[in-house]
């Protein structure tokens, strides 16, 4: 873990560090946890990496990496014995009461365990504390050997140094580790590859921070961590990433949106990319027709709105006009988008809508965790009309199910919502190579040319058997039909009559049936683990990895556990669900939500009772360590009917 105040470069150190492990072969997983102000108030980055596979965070830490003191006040004692506390010891003498950014309630809680040990309520109390209880405490001069790259450089600001402070705390620690001083350089060196001045200069700094420990530290602490052989090609990436990434390999070619956390960082990056190259090479000849440099770039307009009205009615309009468009926002923007939604339902016109829950109600929480969002999510807009919700678990499914979501959205014609929840926009993962084969592009009956229209006006809502009518893009020749947000005959036309007010209505809300009927299951639902489980978990969102990695360790305790992962939610797949809980012994519910929303969906679907519920709402994300913990007490028979997960700084 590395922490500091926002806007020093925590999200950079981390990202270092978690390269270098990921170009040693090892897996990786990072959590990212930050305050809703632009800088100044405190935020960390944990990171996890192991030989084998993981897919969550824990709650302990097994280094501490810090440059400042808030970070050695706030999480000195979420070290575990014989773990590693990195610091400058200029900070000992700064005490508790001169850090404003720490809440009342922690400040007041850490003196008290303080005083209570007889200890000063500053650095030196705080690291004597975890002393005591068995942590490493590795001192570093921070400045001195800064001075010392300085002089290297020809650089003697100590301000322009010191932007190198959180390079030096990560390469420090990787040297206790005797990790390869070379996977270090070359992540530093990737970072900093638009500066490869400050890219040398930093690489440097690692250099230096590796000859200090050699020195002062070799060998003294246990625990090592050592490159392994990957067994093939693989991505380091960040959840808002890999949806962007998506929609342009999906053939989105219009992206709304107006700022909001976390889902700003997906637009900007689409911006910052606005045409991908798909292959990698450009074309050899300038002159190149436009249908050949297409075949080699995927290309997007990236608008930003002056609101989230005008993002999802600018996405419908992409959508009217024939073009793959999309929107992505989080609860606040969502809420002003369901008049918009209506509209497009109304109108049978594709959108997808990605949707980033967090921490609500109101302006909530706005950078922290939570699921708090899919009952809105089902029911968003006036009236009755069909929508498609889909929520992915991992960053592997965020990818996928992105080109799944414009291909039902434009099969259906209807909306559909994409959730991804924070927890997952703001973690970073190694994994396996997208395969682009599995990448398959459905229109639905998008149609270019129109041979039935009368007078040039076209049936465009024609009644059909499957309740999908032919689309013409905008402009199609004999093409000519009408779009309201008020009921409609076939062209579009506004009537009030009943029995073409059933007709439409019927032939609307009849998609949900036929996409029920349609979809494969192995896109809807996942299921992990033995049919005759102890314990049977229902889940969906970022909660998956936690429950997977909790599996695994409850496993090794004799306690056998399977696992329902609900991805469409809507249509919820009901059938399968029954097929699985109907032999399930003891099936809790596990969410980031106080009401267990999926749950309550669940019991409506099926008539189900869920024994137990397990539920987290403090704006952090559940990890697989307090998973476990929750699990195990529900299987003695010794927890509460509802748990309440509590941890996180």
């Amino acid at each position: 873990m590395i922490g500091g105040a926002q806007g020093s470069g925590v999200d950079t150190s981390a990202g270092i560090f978690a390269r270098a492990a990921a170009g040693g072969g090892l897996s990786v997983f990072g959590k990212r946890e930050y305050y809703s102000n632009i800088k100044g108030e405190h935020s960390y980055f944990q990171v996890r990496v192991s030989k084998t596979e993981i897919r969550s965070h824990v709650d302990t830490v097994d280094m501490l990496a810090t440059f400042e003191e808030e970070t050695i006040f706030r999480h000195a004692l979420e070290v575990r014995p014989e773990g590693a506390i990195i610091y400058d010891p200029d900070q000992d003498p700064k005490r508790l009461a001169d850090v404003p950014t720490i809440e009342r309630d922690a400040r007041s809680a850490l003196d008290d365990e303080l005083a209570k040990n007889g200890l000063s309520a500053d650095v030196r109390g705080i690291l004597e504390l975890a002393r005591r209880r068995g942590v490493h405490i590795y001192p570093v001069p921070y400045n001195d050997i800064l001075k010392k790259v300085g002089e290297q450089h020809g650089e003697t600001s100590l301000s322009a140094l010191q932007r190198m402070l959180n390079v030096l705390a990560v390469a420090a620690s990787f040297a206790l580790l005797g990790y390869d001083e070379e996977l270090v350089k070359e992540a530093v060196r990737k970072q900093f590859k638009s500066k490869p001045k400050v890219g040398e200069m930093n690489a440097s700094a690692v250099a230096a921070a590796y000859e200090f420990a050699r020195e002062k530290y070799d060998g003294s602490f246990g625990i090592k961590l050592g490159p392994v052989d990957a067994p093939a090609a693989r991505l380091f990436v960040r959840g808002n990433s890999t949806v962007a990434i998506a929609k342009e390999l999906a053939g989105c070619r219009l992206q709304t949106y107006y700022p909001i956390t976390p889902a700003s960082d997906e637009s900007e990056y689409l911006e910052a990319h606005a045409e991908m190259e798909l292959d990698g090479r450009a074309p050899e000849n300038p002159q190149v027709a436009e249908a050949q440099v297409m075949q080699k770039k995927g290309s997007i307009a990236v608008v930003q709105s002056e609101d989230e009205i005008a993002a999802v009615t600018m996405a419908i309009g992409g959508g009217i006009a024939g073009v793959r468009s999309s929107t992505s926002t989080s609860g606040p923007g969502f809420s002003l988008m369901a008049e918009g939604l209506g509209y497009a339902g109304m109108n049978e016109v594709p959108v997808v809508v990605t949707l980033y829950s967090r921490g609500g109600p109101s302006t909530g929480l706005p950078t922290r965790h939570e699921q708090g969002d899919l009952r809105f999510a089902l029911h968003a807009g006036h009236g009755e009309f069909p929508r498609l919700v889909l929520a992915s678990g991992d960053l592997e499914e965020t990818f996928y199910d992105t080109v799944r979501a414009f291909n039902y959205s434009e099969r259906y014609q209807t909306p559909v919502i994409h959730m991804v929840d924070k927890a997952l926009a703001n973690s970073d993962a190694t994994m396996a190579m997208f395969d682009v084969n599995k990448v398959k592009i459905d229109r639905g009956l998008l149609v270019k040319t129109i041979t039935d229209s009368v007078n040039g006006e076209f049936s465009r809502f024609s009644p059909t058997n499957s309740g999908v009518s032919p689309r013409p893009p905008l402009g199609t020749k004999g093409g000519v039909y009408w779009l309201t947000g008020d009921e409609h005959d076939h062209l579009g036309h506004i009537t009030e009559d009943p029995t073409n007010r059933n007709m439409m209505m019927e032939k609307r809300m009849g998609k949900i049936d036929l996409a029920d009927s349609e979809i494969p299951i192995e896109e809807r639902l996942n299921f992990f683990g033995p049919p005759d489980a102890d314990v049977t978990v229902v889940s969906w969102g970022s909660t998956k990895g936690a429950i997977l990695d909790a599996m695994g360790w409850l496993k090794d305790d004799g306690i056998s556990v399977n696992f329902i992962q609900v991805r469409l939610v809507h249509p919820f797949p009901t059938q399968r669900v029954k097929e699985i809980l109907s032999r399930a012994k003891k099936i809790v519910g596990i969410e980031m939500n106080y009401s267990g929303q999926l749950i309550g969906i669940l019991r409506e679907r099926t008539c189900i009772p869920v024994d137990q519920m397990v539920v987290k709402y403090n704006g952090r994300p559940m990890s697989c360590e307090e998973i476990y913990d929750a699990v195990k007490m529900i299987h003695a028979g010794t927890a509460p009917k509802r748990v309440v997960l509590n941890r996180g700084a």
